[in-house]
């Protein structure tokens, strides 16, 4: 059976590109039906290299464009190699069923979405960074992927099984409003899977992986991103971020969903937190 496309079309602002993706979803979630994202018009790659605290969107969505070229392989030198467990634990998490509907969010430039397909699950990505997205499309050209905000996703109510936002939800100017949102598309008894940076549980690791954040971190990032300037953000970022006792009352305050738990990886560098759609 044969179901409506997700989205027809997402029309951006008079600053951002318009990107379309249309999905049809088959018995079996096969890549080779889903057409990739089409954007008409050049991204915006020039302007901000580091986000303020503050996370306006535009600085936000123009600081990743800054860093898209070498995102990935910057990622993976400066987690060693970490990156690559911690998208499997999140895939795992979700518990992801063939055929089901997963919506990724702060996709980037879709690795964390291709992942997520390797369950046999519709997957599709959004991103705010029209950058990022032209990166996935070079990239990984059979990885929906499509311009969406947080705050305003173009889906419908209870569209997706399953939605998860990997290292962006730190990002987002209002995170109660984007889990309110998340949970919005997503069906009652859904899963949401958060996967973000958070704080380590053993107080001298800690201390040391805070010293790497504020002074080894931005240097590595100069000998390896497209925008080094933008890892200074992310450190600082990072830091302010609550710890996994403060995003579990979020997540649970937000409305839409209940069940609220979260694992440590890595020691705490990064925890998941997994809640279901009330």
């Amino acid at each position: 059976m044969r179901r409506q496309p997700l989205i027809a079309s997402v029309t951006g602002s008079r600053t951002r590109p318009m990107a379309v993706v249309y999905i049809t979803h088959k018995e079996r979630a096969g890549w080779a039906t889903i057409p990739p994202v089409l954007l008409s018009g050049p991204g915006i790659l020039a302007g901000v290299t580091r986000a303020d605290l503050d996370k306006q969107p535009h600085e936000v969505a123009e600081m990743f464009d800054g860093v898209a070229k070498r995102y990935d392989l910057t990622n993976t030198v400066l987690s060693f190699g970490q990156d690559r467990g911690w998208r499997r634990a999140t895939r795992a998490a979700l518990g992801l069923r063939p055929g089901e509907r997963v919506l990724d969010v702060g996709a980037g430039t879709g690795v964390s979405t291709e992942e997520l397909g390797r369950s046999g699950a519709f997957a599709v990505g959004a991103d705010l960074s029209v950058g990022m997205l032209q990166a996935g499309r070079h990239t990984r050209p059979e990885v929906p992927l499509l311009a969406g905000d947080a705050l305003r996703l173009p889906f419908a109510d209870a569209t997706f099984d399953a939605v998860t936002i990997s290292f962006a939800l730190r990002n987002v100017v209002d995170t109660t409003a984007a889990l309110r949102e998340l949970g919005r598309v997503t069906r009652p008894g859904g899963r949401l899977v958060v996967c973000e940076f958070s704080h380590p549980t053993n107080t001298p690791f800690r201390t040391v992986y805070l010293q790497y954040l504020m002074r080894s971190l931005p240097a590595v990032a100069r000998s390896v991103s497209s925008n080094p300037d933008a890892y200074v953000y992310l450190a600082e970022s990072i830091r302010a971020w609550p710890d996994q006792q403060g995003l579990s009352s979020k997540i649970m305050d937000s409305g839409p969903w209940d069940r609220v738990g979260w694992r440590n990886l890595t020691g705490g560098i990064v925890a998941l937190h997994r809640a279901t759609r009330v």
